[in-house]
């Protein structure tokens, strides 16, 4: 190594500047190269990795954790019913000498025989009168009769993360809009807490992913939008996120036409202190350049209530009105 290639090695690799240092987590190199957007709409990362196996299991748990409860229990069912087929499956092509006690039960079907039996063994209530006859049976019976407890422990101990597992069902406006805000206009999304349980001590995050022109060259820059309010103590019935857009902020001058060309993203993140499990959850989304609605205001949730109880109607999050052309899709004198 020539001196100075040793001297070059001394020398530390530049800092990051204020925007590297913003990518949230997706790294400087990969947030230029990609295109579309970074978190869906349901609030999971558009990503994928590779080299790290099928996962089945992993993913099958994840997903049971996740699906709703109806779901939930019609691949129970539908899991144990097909253990129990195969099974008797197995039974039936053993041929009709390989239970006993069928002629009691009334059921011509070799294979409804078969099941019947099937589900007795693996459920553990008992099979009756049936039994099995040849050593092939007995040894079959002998491997459902460990298989099936064994999978209702399974299943009641997915049954009981469920019921244990903290989560948060924060229900976010479909679309997010730019309206009048005090002198000037704001970009707005609107949150609920759609669960019995409350939240408490309720921050959020919003920050802009889009394209700019930087030193002549197209680059995706990150900014941290500052919000009217980004922390709520009490969350018991809706709130309106605001950002408002002034001389200072990254969104001043925005139009449709430039939010488009941008192909700009609001990354929303949002968290809060669950009180029946006291742990705090979160909620993440994202609005997409073509899922934010101008020359619009949200409607009123508010409904009178005859008993003084402070009421809003959770069909009315995602309703807006439309304003007169160009309120809010032209700049305001507030935002020079």
């Amino acid at each position: 190594m020539t001196e100075t290639e040793s001297r070059a090695a001394l020398i530390p690799p530049p800092a990051p500047n204020a925007d590297e240092l913003r990518d949230l987590g997706f790294g400087r190199v990969l947030a230029q190269q990609t295109r579309g957007r970074f978190i869906q709409k349901d609030g999971s990362p558009n990503t994928r990795k590779f080299g790290l196996g099928a996962q089945r299991w992993e993913r099958f748990y994840r997903q049971s954790q996740s699906v709703s409860w109806p779901v939930f229990l019609i691949w129970l069912l539908g899991l144990e019913l097909l253990a129990i087929g195969v099974f008797a499956l197995g039974y039936d092509a053993l041929g009709s000498g390989a239970l006993g006690g069928t002629e009691t039960l009334g059921l011509a079907d070799p294979f409804l025989r078969a099941f019947a039996f099937s589900v007795g063994v693996f459920t553990t209530v008992g099979t009756g009168p049936l039994h099995p006859v040849c050593s092939t049976a007995i040894w079959l019976a002998a491997i459902e009769s460990l298989a099936g407890p064994l999978a209702i422990v399974l299943s009641g101990g997915l049954i009981i993360a469920r019921l244990l597992r903290p989560r948060s069902r924060i229900q976010f406006s479909e679309s997010a809009v730019v309206a009048p805000y005090g002198q000037g206009r704001g970009f707005m999304f609107r949150v609920i807490n759609a669960r019995p349980s409350e939240l408490n001590e309720v921050r959020v995050r919003v920050n802009l992913a889009w394209f700019e022109d930087v030193g002549g060259k197209r680059r995706r820059r990150f900014e941290p939008l500052t919000l009217e309010r980004s922390e709520v103590e009490f969350f018991t019935l809706h709130w309106t996120v605001v950002h408002p857009i002034d001389e200072k902020s990254p969104l001043r001058g925005v139009t449709p036409e430039s939010l488009r060309a941008a192909e700009a993203e609001f990354l929303v993140n949002i968290s809060g202190l669950e009180d029946l499990f006291s742990t705090r959850v979160s909620a993440r989304t994202s609005y997409f350049w073509d899922e934010v609605r101008w020359d619009a205001k949200f409607a009123d949730m508010f409904v009178p209530s005859p008993d003084d109880v402070i009421t809003v109607d959770v069909e009315r999050l995602d309703r807006f009105d439309r304003l007169a052309e160009g309120i809010t899709a032209a700049p305001s004198p507030a935002e020079r």
